[in-house]
Order: C-alpha cells, then sequence, then structure tokens
C-alpha cells in the first residue's frame, strides 16, 4: 500500500513539473509552427519572469496578483522585442545564423540579469499560499494544486483562442502558408509577433511557478527547464499545440519516476534516451505529422 501511494504522489510530482514544461514548450512549439525558427532564447524568458516578479513583489512590495500581471506583460513585450530586433531580419537566413542570434540572445539576456542582480542566488519564497491536501493517504501539496490548476486553465484559453479567434485562425493560416495568408489580407508580422507575445507569456508563468516550486532566483535559472521544455517539444512533435502540452506531461513523469526509483543523477540521461528512443521510432515525435514537400 505505500508503495503504491509512494507512486501516485510520484506521478503527480510528475505532472507538476511536466506541466510546467508544456508550457514552456508551448512558446517553442508556437514560434517554429508559424515562424519557422527555433527560439533557443525562450528559457531565458522563464528567467525575466522570476526576476520580474521578484522586483516587483520582493521589492517594490506590489499585490501578488499585480506583480503576476506585470511579470507576465513585462515577459510578452519582451518577447516581440526579441522577435523584432533579432528574429524578424533573418527570417529567411540559414538556419545556423538563427542558432547563432538565438544563443546571443540568451547569453545577452544571462548577463544582463549577472550585472543587475549578481551571480549569487536571492531566496525568493513562494506567493502561492494555498494549504496541502490528503486525500487517501497521498499527499498533494499547495503548489501542486495551482501549478496543475493554472497550466490546465492556460492551455484550454490557449487551444479556445487557437480554435475560435480570428488572431487564432491567422495563426494557422500563416503556420500553413505565409504568401497565401498575405493574399487573403492576414498580416504575417503581425501574427508572428503575436505568436512571440503569446508564447513569452505563457513562459513568464512556467517561470513564476517554477521559482514558487524551488524558491531561489539566479541568472541561469531558465536554461535547464528551457532545454527540457525544447526536448518535450520535440517528444511532442514540434510545431504541434496537442504535443507541446503531451511531450511535457510525459517527460516531467518520466523525470520524476526516474529519480524516485532509479537515480537522480541519471534521470536527465534516462529522459534524452527517451527522446532518442521515441525519435528513432516516430522522428516527427508523438503526435507530429511528417509533410511532404512538393519541389
Amino acid at each position: 500500500m505505500d508503495l503504491v501511494i509512494n507512486i501516485v504522489e510520484q506521478l503527480i510530482n510528475g505532472l507538476r513539473t511536466g506541466s510546467i514544461y508544456a508550457l514552456i514548450a508551448l512558446g517553442y512549439t508556437m514560434v517554429y509552427g508559424i515562424a519557422k525558427m527555433i527560439n533557443f532564447a525562450h528559457g531565458d524568458i522563464i528567467m525575466v519572469g522570476a526576476y520580474s516578479l521578484y522586483v516587483f513583489y520582493g521589492i517594490l512590495g506590489l499585490p501578488a496578483a499585480v506583480a503576476v500581471i506585470l511579470s507576465i506583460i513585462v515577459c510578452a513585450v519582451l518577447g516581440v522585442v526579441i522577435e523584432k530586433v533579432a528574429y524578424k531580419p533573418l527570417r529567411n537566413a540559414q538556419p545556423l545564423a538563427v542558432l547563432i542570434t538565438a544563443i546571443g540572445v540568451s547569453f545577452l539576456l544571462q548577463n544582463l540579469a549577472l550585472l543587475i542582480f549578481k551571480a549569487t542566488p536571492i531566496p525568493f519564497g513562494s506567493i502561492i499560499r494555498v494549504p496541502s491536501v490528503q486525500i487517501a493517504g497521498i499527499h498533494i501539496s499547495g503548489i501542486t494544486i495551482v501549478t496543475l490548476v493554472v497550466t490546465t486553465i492556460s492551455m484550454i484559453l490557449l487551444t479556445l483562442f487557437i480554435n475560435k479567434t480570428k488572431a487564432g485562425r491567422a495563426m494557422r493560416a500563416v503556420s500553413e502558408d505565409k504568401g497565401a495568408a498575405e493574399l487573403m489580407g492576414i498580416s504575417v508580422n503581425g501574427t508572428i509577433s503575436l505568436t512571440f507575445a503569446i508564447g513569452s507569456a505563457l513562459a513568464a508563468v512556467a517561470g513564476l511557478l517554477f521559482i514558487c516550486q524551488y524558491e531561489s532566483l539566479q541568472p541561469t535559472l531558465g536554461a535547464l527547464p528551457g532545454i527540457k521544455a525544447f526536448v518535450a517539444a520535440v517528444l511532442g512533435g514540434i510545431g504541434s499545440v496537442p504535443g507541446a502540452m503531451l511531450g511535457g506531461i510525459v517527460l516531467g513523469i518520466i523525470e520524476s519516476l526516474s529519480k524516485a526509483y532509479i537515480s537522480t543523477q541519471l534521470s536527465d540521461a534516462i529522459v534524452f534516451g527517451v527522446l532518442v528512443v521515441v525519435l528513432l521510432v516516430k522522428p516527427s515525435g508523438l503526435l507530429g505529422k511528417i509533410r511532404i514537400e512538393k519541389v
């Protein structure tokens, strides 16, 4: 019985971590699906969101809800700025040029945070005050409850936005064919900027949930979650929104079970190993589609 309870708790922990990965992975997959670019600076948006919350809530003393909203706005605006300044000139460039630019933007954000806040980790207590619950002997922390609720709502709203709104239909049209979308009167530039804004806002939400869980700030805090979220996006099928959600959840559960029952040191290797196996069996990812291009 104790073993069953422990396994269930690890699965819940995996869902919590996987939900955060899924939120970040949505940014990767939306940008790739529409702009056909990989924004490797996306992980550092998490860091910017975390430090923004620290400034608004911890230093300026604003109410938690206001601080959260302002942090999300900061990251959304930053996403648009990065797209306009760094990525827009490179839309037709070679992938290597885009990769080098993304790495440069990533290092820029990390070093700016290093200059402003220094390298010493800053302790930052969770703003989530939801009490833990116990169901049939299974302990569920308040942070886990809030994380699962927030990520579920975010994913439902994103799905409705993409499928039911004019802007969402524009995103799907640009994803299919930029040229045809432009001929239909859709602003490709505006749609891509909106995509970066939404992806960065979701990364900000993930960053806020992440620091509420680990309660520590440092300039590199977004690096590893960003890499794992990219793995989740590829695992689910890069360019597929449901795939990013599924990939994040699967990744979180594998990581949690690996740490609990195999080895903490080997958990990352196991995660990447599963990715390799999945791509060998299904190169397009779990929910990705193989597109045949006519030349």
